[in-house]
C-alpha cells in the first residue's frame, strides 16, 4: 500500500504542469462559470490563442465545460471544440490549486 501511494504521489506531480502566462489570467476569471465571449473580453485574449489555452486547460482537468443555463451551471461530459464559443467554463479544484502552487 505504501508503494501505491507513492506511486501515485510521483504520477501526481508528473501531471501537475506549470501554468503558462496566458492559462493562469484564464484560469483566475474562472472561480464562477463564464461563458468563451466573456472569458475573452475579460483577459483581452485573441480567438485562437484562447481557444488553445482552454483546450489545454480542458485536457489537463484544470477547467471544466458547464451548462450555459443560468439555472443549471452542472459538468458537461464532453463539448465541441470547433463550436467552443458556445460553451462556459469554470475552474476546477486541481485548477485552482495550481494557483497557489505557481505562487510558490
Amino acid at each position: 500500500m505504501h508503494v501505491g501511494c507513492s506511486i501515485l504521489k510521483v504520477l501526481s506531480s508528473l501531471l501537475m504542469r506549470k501554468l503558462t502566462k496566458s492559462e493562469r489570467t484564464v484560469i483566475e476569471r474562472l472561480i464562477f462559470p463564464e461563458s468563451f465571449d466573456v472569458i475573452m473580453e475579460e483577459t483581452e485574449m485573441q480567438y485562437g490563442e484562447l481557444r488553445d489555452d482552454l483546450m489545454n486547460l480542458v485536457n489537463y482537468r484544470f477547467v471544466e465545460v458547464v451548462n450555459n443555463d443560468e439555472y443549471d451551471d452542472s459538468k458537461m461530459s464532453f463539448y465541441d471544440s470547433d463550436n467552443i464559443k458556445d460553451f462556459s467554463f469554470r475552474a476546477t479544484k486541481t485548477g485552482l490549486k495550481s494557483l497557489n502552487q505557481s505562487d510558490a
